[in-house]
Order: C-alpha cells, then structure tokens, then sequence
C-alpha cells in the first residue's frame, strides 16, 4: 500500500547499504576507509581525501537535538493529514557535524505529531528508533 509519504529510494548505490542498517535497527555512517572521515550524506567520494573507498562504521544512535521545524499545511496529503507535525535536526555524538533529520516521538512506536511542538528544547538529548514505513524503516527519535 502506498501512504503517499516521500521516501527515499532504499536501493540507491550510495545510500542503500544505510538503509540496509536501518532494516537491522542499526544506524551507520559512511567512513572513508583511508582517512577515517565519517560522512553523511552518502557519496561516492571522501570530501577530505578525495577516496573512493569507504566502509559502514556502527553508531551509537546518540545525539542531541541540533535544529527542528514544525510542518504546517499547506502540504502534499499524506502529510496534511498528520500535520503538524516536528521535523527535528540531530546532531550525532560521534561527530557533531554528522546531522540526521527525522522526528521527534514520544515513544518508539509513536506518531510524528504526538509530541507538542513547545516542549522541543534545542541542544536536548535524543536517541534512535526505528520506524517501518511501507519497504523503508526510517530513523527516528525519542527523548534520553
């Protein structure tokens, strides 16, 4: 069934082995495998090296809140109907440069606009879950 929600393409050459992880419930960052630069997006080539190899290094699933929006309509359907709703940025703890965007729930199995907005504090501890949606499982957050 198709929830009309935007989702990323989960065979992507650069991408794909992320969201295998995601699958697993794990969260991973590409490394460059010469240099050890960790980076995210995906890509093909090490901006600090200029590498075309890399490897997929485990994370902590640990961050704290870096950025967030509230979506307000008017949007696409599938999210109208949910709105509004958090969009938070994640700074990682391994390497705060390293950003995940998802969103914030009050428990792992919650819904993206259960939590109100007001109570989302900048810099506030945060950590992974994980979520299906349609063939994705997408990283999302909760408070801790």
């Amino acid at each position: 069934m198709n929830s009309g929600f935007l989702l990323p393409d989960i065979e992507d050459d650069d991408a794909g082995p992320f969201w295998k992880g995601t699958a697993r419930g794990e969260l991973l960052a590409q490394t460059c495998a010469d240099c050890g630069h960790r980076r995210m997006p995906p890509r093909p080539m090490c901006p600090v090296c200029r590498s075309l190899r890399h490897k997929w290094v485990p994370l902590s699933g640990r961050g704290t809140i870096w950025s967030f929006v509230v979506a307000h309509p008017p949007l696409l359907p599938a999210y109208q109907a949910v709105a509004p709703y958090n969009v938070i940025t994640v700074a990682l703890d391994e390497d705060p440069r390293l950003r995940l965007v998802g969103n914030l729930l009050a428990r792992p199995d919650g819904l993206i606009n259960e939590i109100d907005p007001a109570s989302i504090r900048i810099g506030e501890a945060v950590r992974v879950v994980f979520q299906q949606v349609e063939d994705v499982c997408l990283p999302r957050w909760v408070r801790g």
